[in-house]
């Protein structure tokens, strides 16, 4: 896996030891980037399901500010880790080990400018945040990638690449 843009573009990163992870393809993430530039210049943002890190790694690598990393698998958080300290992300880069789903339960409204989401397929969990986030906005864009025959909730933009989605969520 590669940065794709930004100071670091070119740049190799590990996905986590771990087969149950299921890395962002480099050309949804590219597009997905696309779609919320606008928004990341000195950005606050939290990359939910992390796995290597790889959304919220791009983000910094545009220029957002800092990244808040939440991930709950010991194999996970070590490949965020070390990912980050190989680009230099140095305390741009925030590292939650946890849930999720209970880390954007305390959150407070706008507490992110940019959240990126992309759970493990098949459990409901897309569904899940977005239905959090429809509830308190925690971050002012909001993108949750899901399989193409899971519809969320709400008035997001659906952006399809092949069997994959990304739906966008903007506050007002």
């Amino acid at each position: 896996m590669r940065i794709v843009a930004g100071k670091w573009r070119g740049r190799r990163i590990e996905p986590p030891a771990d087969e149950r992870v299921r890395p962002t393809a480099d050309r949804v993430r590219e597009a997905w980037m696309s779609i919320v530039s606008p928004w990341l210049p000195e950005a606050r943002v939290v990359d939910l399901f992390s796995g290597s890190g790889a959304l919220g790694l791009e983000a910094l690598s545009r220029g957002a500010a800092e990244a808040h990393f939440v991930e709950v698998s010991p194999a996970g958080v070590r490949c965020i880790r070390q990912n980050a300290a190989a680009l230099g992300a140095g305390d741009e880069a925030v590292i939650h080990r946890g849930d999720a789903l209970r880390f954007i339960e305390g959150l407070a409204p706008h507490a992110f400018d940019v959240a990126f989401a992309d759970p493990p397929y098949g459990h409901g969990l897309a569904t899940r945040v977005a239905e959090a986030w429809l509830a308190v906005p925690f971050a002012d864009v909001l993108g949750v990638e899901h399989r193409k025959n899971e519809h969320l909730p709400g008035e997001g933009s659906r952006r399809v690449y092949g069997d994959t989605v990304v739906t966008i969520y903007r506050a007002d």
